[in-house]
């Protein structure tokens, strides 16, 4: 099979996380969640360096893998770059907030899979903001836009849960 490298990428909610699983399963590949890299136990935010350390050693030591998730400060342009895929997660806000809830209730009071082990799921206010206005500012759209510009070759653009289901059974009929 040729290599498969696929970084996923989008807003808050979208469901990176979970395409992720299923592409890994579908290609026998890696998975990274950049979550659980980028947080310690009890919500914690990991030193930039040894996160972008634990990320590149993943990079480097994986022929075939797939990463979801954006933190733009960790070898960002290393993964897009050797992505064979990318995969742009472009949902609107008001799926994103309905999956983030679904997500809470559906795990609370306990870690979700891809998340670090004692980052129990919560919801509050400060992540609702961030699900709907501050992780879509201007400099977030800036950054999407860019991102399709320059890898619009290898760039897959998913709106909605249809766009999803479209791909991932394309994907499985090849």
């Amino acid at each position: 099979m040729a290599e498969k490298r696929i970084a996923i990428i989008g807003y808050s909610g979208s469901g990176k996380s979970t395409l992720a699983r299923k592409l890994g399963r579908m290609y026998k590949c890696k998975v990274l969640h950049l979550d659980c890299v980028h947080w310690l136990p009890g919500w914690k935010e990991r030193d930039k360096t040894e996160e972008k350390a634990i990320i590149a050693s993943f990079l480097d030591h994986n022929k075939n893998w797939v990463i979801d998730g954006n933190y733009k400060k960790s070898c960002y342009g290393r993964r897009l770059n050797e992505a064979t895929d990318i995969i742009f997660m472009d949902f609107g806000r008001g799926i994103c907030l309905m999956r983030v809830i679904k997500r809470y209730l559906e795990n609370r009071g306990r870690t979700r899979k891809s998340m670090t082990a004692g980052c129990e799921e919560k919801i509050d206010l400060d992540f609702i903001w961030w699900v709907l206005y501050k992780g879509r500012d201007k400099e977030h759209q800036d950054n999407f836009k860019a991102v399709c510009k320059k890898y619009q070759n290898k760039i897959t653009i998913l709106r909605n849960p249809k766009d999803v289901k479209r791909f991932t059974s394309r994907l499985q009929n090849v």
